[in-house]
């Protein structure tokens, strides 16, 4: 009798785990970011190793804007499978929206090794490379890519703010330096790399082994040293933006001088400006927002001490730095001042016509009053962003935050059209997470509006992308929805 009751005990977890995980999912699809990392978050007491639970909360923080807090779920997701390729791509993906480049450029790469067939990957590896040429310029050595690279979106999840270092990046001189002779200092900016790096010259010397192929036809040759060409890359990159040359002493000295009551600028104004919001924002990711702030403040008062002259874009540098405030109030919770700032960045940004800018500015306001549930506010903003957006993927998202706004207001119809729009901007990228997000923002508008048949089709398109992309808890979320919506079909 005993043996029989643990077994039913036993199993009771299990049933209640599996219920936790498919309602946060769902609450995941619906929107509701919080309530979904409540549910996955007391599933994980239940299961404290079980990685798909870690996968969908890290999901839920870079939806709202916490890349720090998704990383640390997508490394505890790789803790007993190091090629557990959500894993990796969610770890990608954190570290993308933290700034972190190049090192989001390697897990993206490690993902594509593994599951070559996942198009997310391939993705990845595009924009994280454009995006850090954006940054330094062209690299000396540049990775081949292959496949179709005729789409590029920046900034795509609503939740992330645009980098307040984004134009000023794109005015700092294109260096010509090569990659280090020194095989010491390789070593120190590849890092836990450094040993990849040496095992794949290994692997290059082994002539049998390079004349075999893939299963997907590729020279294995060619494999290896597309890898060693992308790690020459980033040694090139790292040693750009954090030369081992400079001494410690040297950043010490910035610092201090943020401290001095008066200042001109530097010699190179920009690349003062660049290391400062470089901090600000690696602060503001670390979780110190307070630090972040303080740092803003300070720059901002050195900047509005010099003159047009000296530094011909104060003006736009004046608004990336009020997006830093805001952005650090938003997390410090004092929304009011977070709005101000926003909308003084958004006022600099329309002065000066930076469209780029305007977009970073309009994305933040709307994404505050999201946050805190003023729903017609955030539509009023957002809207007037859609002309801006270029990226197919970033109007995919856009599209779908406005229609879950609509869904938010019982606004059914405008919904049902934005979750429209967002279905055709994701189809035209392929990118089926993007595709199932619009399609069940769609079925829940028919839903609504008692559109029974076109509400069952959507959610069966979600199950059917669910189900290629092996996404077990998506589909029993789906699923459970579909069976509620076949109800309200006529007999």
């Amino acid at each position: 009798m005993s043996n029989t009751d643990g077994d039913f005990e036993g199993a009771k977890p299990k049933g209640v785990f599996s219920t936790l995980m498919a309602d946060g999912d769902w609450l995941y699809l619906k929107g509701e970011y919080k309530k979904a990392i409540e549910s996955y978050t007391t599933a994980l007491t239940l299961k404290p190793d079980e990685k798909t639970c870690f996968i969908g909360r890290s999901k839920c923080y870079l939806k709202m804007g916490q890349p720090e807090n998704a990383l640390k779920d997508a490394e505890a997701s790789l803790t007993q499978d190091k090629s557990f390729f959500e894993g990796l791509y969610q770890k990608a993906e954190a570290l993308y929206y933290m700034g972190d480049l190049e090192l989001a450029l390697v897990f993206y790469h490690r993902g594509q090794k593994l599951r070559p067939q996942i198009q997310e990957f391939r993705l990845g590896i595009q924009k994280a490379q454009e995006a850090i040429e954006n940054s330094v310029g062209s690299p000396s050595v540049k990775l081949e890519i292959k496949g179709d690279l005729s789409f590029f979106q920046k900034d795509e999840e609503r939740a992330q703010p645009i980098n307040a270092t984004q134009h000023l990046m794109r005015e700092k001189k294109q260096q010509t330096q090569k990659i280090p002779k020194s095989e010491k200092i390789t070593k120190h900016l590849l890092g836990e790399f450094y040993s990849d790096k040496k095992y794949l010259e290994q692997l290059l010397k082994d002539e049998d082994l390079v004349k075999g192929k893939t299963k997907s036809g590729e020279q294995l040759q060619d494999v290896i040293q597309g890898c060693l060409t992308y790690l020459d890359t980033c040694t090139t990159f790292w040693n750009q933006e954090k030369p081992i040359c400079a001494p410690e002493r040297e950043r010490k000295n910035i610092q201090h001088k943020c401290s001095k009551p008066r200042h001109s600028a530097p010699s190179e104004p920009a690349q003062f400006l660049l290391k400062s919001l470089d901090d600000i924002d690696a602060e503001l990711t670390s979780g110190n927002a307070e630090g972040s702030l303080k740092k803003a403040e300070q720059v901002m008062k050195i900047v509005q001490e010099w003159s047009e002259k000296e530094v011909p874009d104060k003006r736009e540098v004046l608004g990336s730095l009020h997006s830093c405030i805001g952005n650090a109030l938003i997390e410090l919770g004092d929304i009011g001042k977070a709005l101000d700032h926003h909308q003084k960045d958004l006022e600099l940004a329309q002065e000066c016509k930076l469209p780029d800018a305007t977009s970073r500015a309009l994305d933040n306001i709307g994404r505050v009053y999201a946050q805190i549930g003023q729903f017609t506010q955030a539509i009023e903003f957002w809207e007037k962003k859609i002309p801006l957006v270029c990226g197919g993927l970033e109007k995919t998202w856009l599209f779908h935050e406005i229609g879950w706004c609509y869904l938010e207001l019982n606004r059914h119809e405008e919904a049902r059209d934005y979750g429209i729009r967002s279905v055709a901007a994701a189809d035209d990228i392929a990118d089926e997470k993007w595709q199932i997000n619009a399609n069940v923002l769609v079925a829940q508008s028919d839903l609504k509006l008692g559109n029974s048949e076109s509400c069952v089709s959507h959610f069966e398109r979600a199950l059917t992308l669910a189900k290629l992309q092996e996404d077990d808890s998506a589909m029993t979320a789906i699923q459970k929805a579909l069976d509620e919506a076949k109800q309200h079909l006529p007999q």
